[in-house]
């Protein structure tokens, strides 16, 4: 498997982490909010926004990733 391939799998399951985490982070303190008001947990903007954020910042970390494993090791 060439260098560059390999570092791009790297950063894709990385990339993939990082929205996973923060999904339940998000999800976590939306369930908090829904408990301390007494209503039924739902997503808000600013929870749909930073859930966005990380996906749109995740989108360069795969070739992130493989750029630096050609720069380092190819």
């Amino acid at each position: 498997m060439g260098i560059v391939l390999q570092g791009a799998l790297v950063g894709l399951g990385l990339a993939a982490f990082l929205i996973v985490i923060e999904y339940f982070f998000v999800k976590k303190a939306v369930e908090e909010r829904a408990a301390l008001h007494h209503r039924k947990p739902e997503f808000e903007d600013m929870d749909r926004n930073r859930i966005k954020a990380v996906v749109r910042f995740s989108i360069f970390i795969p070739p992130a990733f493989a750029l630096f494993a050609w720069l380092l090791w190819g």
